[in-house]
């Protein structure tokens, strides 16, 4: 793409066209998307947010459909229930050293290690335009 102003819309194809990419890749290792997005934030949050409430809460989804997901990551032996939170209500996840490996072979590395090339400057010109995106999906927004 040129210097020349480009239009927001072909910006929001641009990312649209990413998105659809790493969707696709996020099936990968007999994973679906939501579920390689599930270990990516269980493995990443401090131990007290590693709940399906504050998972579901971070994603912007429903917490039954986070909650199907969590149990298909048990039964796959990726997550492991390591005790309760707070009142005793929440339920503390963690990953298991399996779904350790597995990150070790995530898509989105492949995102990341392309990104790496980009200066501080435009890192953050570039995280400030994703944060817009997303608030701009989220309900009452704008």
């Amino acid at each position: 793409m040129s210097a020349e102003m480009i239009p927001a819309a072909a910006l929001a194809s641009l990312l649209e066209q990413v998105a659809r990419r790493i969707h696709s890749q996020g099936y990968a290792s007999d994973l679906f998307p939501a579920q390689w997005a599930a270990l990516r934030y269980l493995n990443g949050a401090p131990p007290q947010l590693r709940t399906a409430i504050d998972l579901a809460r971070f994603q912007g989804l429903a917490s039954g459909a986070v909650a199907r997901t969590v149990r298909t990551l048990v039964t796959k032996g990726l997550v492991i229930k390591v005790g309760t939170i707070g009142r005793g209500r929440a339920e503390q996840l963690d990953v298991t050293d399996s779904a350790k490996e597995l990150l070790a072979t995530d898509p989105l590395k492949n995102i990341a290690e392309a990104l790496e090339i980009l200066d501080p400057r435009d890192r953050e010109a570039l995280a400030n335009a994703l944060e817009i995106a997303i608030r701009s999906t989220m309900p009452g927004e704008r």
